[in-house]
């Protein structure tokens, strides 16, 4: 009977546990991300109209660098919808599988991919400077764990001006990334990247060059349920916290 009645506590205490666990899961907005939300591991990635292979590396938190490097793309990086990526090192596939080859497309495409890219002397990492890249209070801090927290959130009220963080040129402007909004994405070197989301009436394009704190959107609240923007810093592809590199506030 003792026997009995301690297998039931312990049911009951496993239930409780367990129900526990379950509460107190946290809902994630960007869960929808590929690159950090999915158990299986994605190692190519199909070309969507409009994406570039910066914001194809963003999403799969990737330096571009090593995206072009595995794909034998060259500068400036041209790509093509349809076209078939891969978003993992070779040696992370199975053995024995050879890298892909590059698709073949019209003369007239191949003679735009050879196009040089208009030089633009960025800055050094130590030279670079940031600021911050609209006012408002943070809403969300950054959290390497957190997928739904590889920045800051900033909120403000919609309409109120977004900056650029630091000097560079954009490098993607589109609404294409889940759970990003309208998002912005700007270049300062090889090694820094900043990205503006929940952004509205962008008013820069792909490939123009960007002054520090140049205006480049206002806030909105696109994929968002109130205006704010969400400010990521990647160093190499990998997302870094912000408030290690905006100064300080008073």
């Amino acid at each position: 009977m003792l026997f009995r009645y301690n297998k039931f506590l312990i049911l009951c205490l496993l239930l409780v546990l367990n129900s526990g666990c379950v509460r107190f899961v946290k809902h994630d907005s960007f869960k929808s991300q590929r690159s950090f939300s999915s158990n299986k591991v994605v190692t190519h990635h199909r070309v969507k109209s409009g994406e570039t292979l910066y914001s194809i590396a963003f999403e799969y938190g990737r330096d571009h660098r090593d995206v072009a490097r595995w794909n034998n793309i060259r500068r400036p990086y041209t790509i093509y919808p349809k076209q078939r990526l891969r978003v993992i090192p070779i040696s992370s596939d199975e053995k024995g599988k050879k890298q892909e080859k590059i698709r073949k497309y019209p003369r007239s495409n191949a003679k735009k991919s050879h196009k040089p890219e208009k030089k633009i002397k960025y800055a050094s990492n130590a030279n670079l400077k940031w600021q911050w890249p609209t006012r408002g209070k943070i809403a969300s801090t950054f959290s390497i764990q957190d997928p739904g927290r590889r920045g800051i959130d900033i909120v403000g009220r919609k309409g109120q001006s977004v900056k650029a963080a630091a000097a560079g040129r954009v490098v993607y402007k589109g609404n294409g990334l889940r759970g990003y909004g309208n998002l912005i994405i700007i270049k300062h070197n090889d090694t820094y990247f900043s990205a503006y989301a929940h952004t509205e009436d962008v008013v820069v394009n792909e490939k123009e060059k960007v002054k520090l704190g140049q205006r480049i959107a206002d806030m909105g609240d696109t994929s968002s349920n109130k205006p704010k923007l969400h400010f990521e810093i990647r160093r190499n592809g990998k997302p870094v916290n912000p408030l290690r590199y905006l100064p300080k506030r008073h």
